[in-house]
């Protein structure tokens, strides 16, 4: 419990629906922790319901997350820490989300150990609202095989049955694992072992990544017999959902995996950029770059450095580095018209291109022209006084330079 308290403390986050903060749980711990830990060992505990937040999804569509108490967090970090002690030795190699010392990066190179192995076609497997669909008799039903105690597992229902508050509504949960809290990672796997240890029983190559789950075979009539077999053991005997829309049989080059495309050359596996992948890019750096988000110079650099650093590193096995340029171009153009919109006055303009530019006609013409921000942004003059070196020498981050920091850093070069 302390090692979970110190966890849930360092995370941080918003409190759930009495309201505590993460820096109030300490006091109410010191308080009630006698009478709390007693509850708990008695099997007397009752968990209180989440708060439900809606986050928008790429497609348009929310999710729906649950956000548990601070205290909540801390018994479910407690239990999870346990969980992964008795669990991690019986999950499947090939399972690599929500785990230690595992990642996406590990799942896209055994991807590509199938590929180079001639394995070219797969089952793309998607589980229609998979968080929202486990069904909880059967997930107790498996967490009774590994542990004995009676108080854990008959903890672990209650917050599965704690049910949620959405705008002010109780509403009871029959189904599902509540994202937002520290238990559904590990509940997640626990479930999705069973269909880990059924691949791997027929002798199936797969990757699983969550609920993403990637089967490898070498023609796409054995992909399609795998695809048949698999469906009906994921239906009838874990009581989960395919989406029979998502799901296909594919050759490699037309499937997306943790947001990678893959290709194949002389034999040797390519990691690519998803087509999506560069959409959803260029839509952050749009919406970082906006003129009208009222940002200052210093908060825009920080947030464009933090997610072209992080899209850079995730990105890191992809080749992409042919594409630097370009989105450095398109980026600096946006940073220009920023900072072109920021200057409002005619004579602040002015001013600012007299002190960069010694001309002071094409100054003046500048200064003066009414094209909009966009256009404005690739003017000469503009652009020689915002110049790719004095944009960079002010802390503008670019792809290219986080693409060579990260190289470095790796030992690449």
């Amino acid at each position: 419990m302390n090692a979970a308290y110190k966890i849930v403390k360092s995370n941080k986050g918003s409190g759930g629906i009495d309201g505590m903060s993460t820096e109030a749980l300490l006091a109410y711990l010191k308080k009630h922790g006698s009478e709390f830990i007693a509850s708990l060992l008695e099997g007397t505990y009752k968990p209180n319901p989440v708060r439900r937040v809606e986050i928008p999804k790429a497609n348009g569509k929310k999710r729906g997350l649950g956000i548990p108490t601070v205290v909540d967090r801390t018994v479910q970090q407690a239990i999870s820490q346990v969980l992964e002690v008795l669990y991690e030795p019986q999950f499947s190699e090939m399972s690599y989300g929500f785990r230690p010392h595992r990642g996406s990066h590990r799942a896209l190179l055994k991807c590509g150990e199938y590929i180079e192995q001639g394995y070219l076609f797969t089952v793309d497997m998607d589980l229609e609202k998979f968080f929202d669909t486990v069904n909880h008799s059967k997930l107790i039903e498996v967490l009774s095989r590994t542990i004995k105690d009676s108080r854990l597992v008959s903890l672990i229902h209650r917050y599965l049955n704690a049910g949620v508050i959405n705008c002010g509504k109780y509403q009871p949960t029959q189904l599902g694992l509540s994202q937002g809290g520290p238990l559904s990672p590990i509940l997640s796997n626990i479930m999705l072992n069973e269909l880990d240890k059924e691949l791997e029983r027929r002798g199936h190559k797969f990757v699983r990544y969550a609920d993403d789950l990637l089967i490898f075979c070498k023609s796409r009539k054995a992909a399609h017999r795998t695809y048949d077999h698999i469906v009906p053991f994921i239906e009838g005997k874990l009581f989960l959902k395919v989406n029979r829309e998502k799901t296909k049989v594919a050759y490699i080059r037309d499937i997306k995996f943790l947001s990678y495309a893959f290709g194949r050359r002389n034999g040797k596996c390519q990691y690519l950029l998803h087509p999506e992948s560069i959409k959803k890019m260029k839509h952050k750096i749009r919406e970082l770059t906006s003129r009208s988000n009222g940002w200052g110079y210093e908060y825009r650099k920080e947030r464009l450095q933090w997610y072209i650093c992080g899209w850079s590193n995730y990105f890191s096995v992809a080749g992409y580095k042919n594409r630097l340029e370009e989105w450095d171009s398109w980026l600096r153009h946006r940073i220009r018209m920023c900072i072109w919109k920021s200057w409002k006055r005619v004579r602040t303009r002015y001013h600012n291109l007299k002190k960069l530019v010694p001309d002071e006609n094409r100054v003046r013409i500048a200064a003066f022209c009414r094209k909009s921000y966009w256009r404005m942004s690739s003017h000469p003059t503009v652009h020689e006084a915002m110049s790719d070196e004095r944009l960079l020498r002010a802390g503008y981050p670019t792809f290219a330079g986080c693409y060579v920091d990260f190289n470095k850093a790796k030992g690449y070069w």
